[in-house]
């Protein structure tokens, strides 16, 4: 008859001198099915060396059964992650005897290691046993990345989007031209009096300058009654200041050429 061919190779170490049977297969069957058709093979006393007596890359599962916080470390998480296989699935199986709640923050633990080591998928199966799996790529593995051929924007016009026509906003009022008010002088595009201006303009702009109401030239009236003899008689706060002599109650009236300089 020939032998059963095993599956591959469960290795089990432990910091212990001696790890019960019952242990170790209830770590197996955590594992499922095909750890259990394995090979075992047990290390012991394992926290005192600093690596394991198997080749790189030869272990299907790996299962390490402690009772001691600090074992496994972030060194041995190395050794085991060159020890399996890619793929390969390690097991952290803590024999402790503290609280629930305690046990869960150690577990909590082991698999951020985990994480921080490289493997993918940890998480905690119970309250004392963490899982992950190695990466199912070796280190140095390369292949090649398939370039995606760049396809030309295409643009696709809806003729029924909800565009609108400028031009349609426009009302017949907007569309008509400006009509310039023409006035009894010359039109000018510096808004400014023209120089034989006859429209009123040119007194408007005069009045401005000099700061008097329509009301101050038309009907000058003076407190001190000194305010029409002229600029001599006038004190310093005097609102006709700089205008000619004139009688008071008759309107102003100022020369063409006023506000010309002299020079």
């Amino acid at each position: 008859m020939e032998a059963k061919a095993t599956q591959g190779v469960a290795l089990v170490i432990s910091d212990e001198q001696v790890v019960q049977m019952t242990t170790i297969n209830d770590a197996l069957r955590e594992l499922g099915k095909e750890a259990l058709q394995c090979d075992v093979q047990l290390y012991t006393q394992s926290s005192s060396q600093s690596k394991l007596p198997v080749e790189s890359s030869s272990i299907e599962f790996l299962i390490c059964i402690s009772r001691s916080h600090a074992y496994p470390d972030g060194s041995w998480f190395d050794e085991i992650s060159r020890a399996l296989k890619p793929g390969g699935t390690i097991l952290v199986y803590k024999v402790l005897q503290a609280a629930p709640k305690e046990t869960e923050k150690v577990i909590i633990s082991f698999e951020r290691q985990l994480l921080l080591a490289g493997f993918s998928d940890a998480k905690g199966v119970q309250q004392s046993t963490a899982k992950a799996k190695k990466a199912s790529w070796k280190i140095g593995t390369s292949f090649a990345l398939k370039k995606g051929t760049k396809a030309p924007i295409k643009l696709q016009m809806d003729d029924d989007s909800d565009l609108i026509d400028e031009d349609s906003l426009l009302t017949e009022e907007d569309l008509k031209k400006p009509q310039i008010p023409v006035g009894d002088c010359e039109i000018s595009t510096t808004k400014k009096a023209c120089k034989n201006c006859t429209c009123g303009r040119a007194e408007e702009e005069e009045k401005v300058k000099l700061g008097l109401t329509t009301e101050q030239l038309n009907n000058p009236q003076s407190s001190c009654g000194s305010c029409g003899l002229g600029d001599a008689f006038r004190c310093g706060t005097c609102p006709y200041k700089g205008l000619p002599p004139f009688k008071l109650g008759e309107k102003v009236s100022l020369s063409s050429n006023f506000l010309v300089a002299d020079i």
